[in-house]
């Protein structure tokens, strides 16, 4: 691949070994992940295991956004995180353990409460989001800011004994569908409770942060079949996933034939970054 650089260390080789060894990464798919740029939303029960496995496979670069500080109650999920660093911010307690697992990673943090201002900020300077939070507000706003800055967008969700996986990339037009073809408008206030009153079996964020950081791993190497397009569930009581088709929406406002969301406008007040529950 021109402009990829392929000048591994002795100690790079060795960390990655297992990469190198797949036939569909090899040095020139690490170079890949080393080179790539990815912008983590939530240090919670997805945001957790989803960063400590972006930065094993030796992602270049991991940002993190979480404003919230972190609490004994999320320690049943949330296993990027100690006891010792209660009442510290999360983002800066996930870059602490992201460093003493790999210190060639390098980690920006962003102890922020995420905003549409702050998103058009942040959001170019990566090349890839994913989406651990555990509020309608954010999830609207990264998913509308995705689409108008031509982001791909991987976003995992859990509830329960529940969790569903998709990846957006409407910026590319028809047939990927947006965040939007899926659930139009964010559901009355109180209608879906939140992991903090509904409660969330602690694996089952771990399952879903695993599977997020795949197909993030999956879309900077170019292999698979991506799931642009798909919605995964699982039902971890039943031990049962199923994968449903999502159809791009000729009427969706936001990137439909006569869309009306053309910025970040209707998310003008900040929105709550609740990562604590999820």
């Amino acid at each position: 691949m021109p402009g990829m650089d392929l000048d591994f260390t002795d100690a790079e080789l060795h960390r990655y070994s297992r990469h190198i060894l797949l036939q569909d990464v090899g040095a020139i798919g690490q170079a890949k992940l080393r080179a790539a740029r990815v912008l983590v939303v939530g240090a919670g029960g997805l945001g957790a295991p989803l960063a400590l496995y972006l930065a094993a496979a030796g992602i270049g670069t991991i940002g993190i956004v979480d404003h919230d500080a972190l609490e004994l109650s999320n320690l049943q999920r949330q296993v990027i995180h100690s006891t010792a660093r209660l009442g510290r911010n999360k983002a800066e307690s996930a870059a602490e353990t992201l460093a003493g697992l790999n210190p060639e990673v390098r980690v920006e943090t962003h102890p922020i409460r995420l905003d549409a201002e702050s998103a058009m900020a942040l959001i170019p300077r990566y090349d890839l989001v994913c989406d651990g939070t555990d509020n309608f507000a954010t999830r609207f706003l990264l998913g509308d800011a995705c689409h108008l800055l031509g982001r791909p967008l991987v976003s995992a969700a859990v509830l329960r004994f529940e969790g569903q996986l998709s990846t957006f990339r409407s910026y590319l037009g028809a047939p990927h569908p947006c965040h939007r073809c899926l659930h139009p408008e964010p559901p009355p206030e109180g209608l879906v409770p939140s992991c903090s009153e509904a409660g969330v079996l602690g694996a089952v964020t771990g399952v879903m942060g695993t599977l997020q950081a795949t197909e993030v791993l999956k879309e900077i190497l170019g292999i698979g079949e991506g799931m642009s397009g798909r919605l995964l569930l699982w039902d971890a009581l039943e031990t049962r996933f199923r994968t449903i088709r999502l159809r791009r929406d000729p009427g969706c406002a936001l990137c439909g034939e006569a869309a009306t969301i053309r910025d970040l406008s209707a998310h003008a007040a900040p929105a709550p970054l609740a990562c604590t529950a999820a």
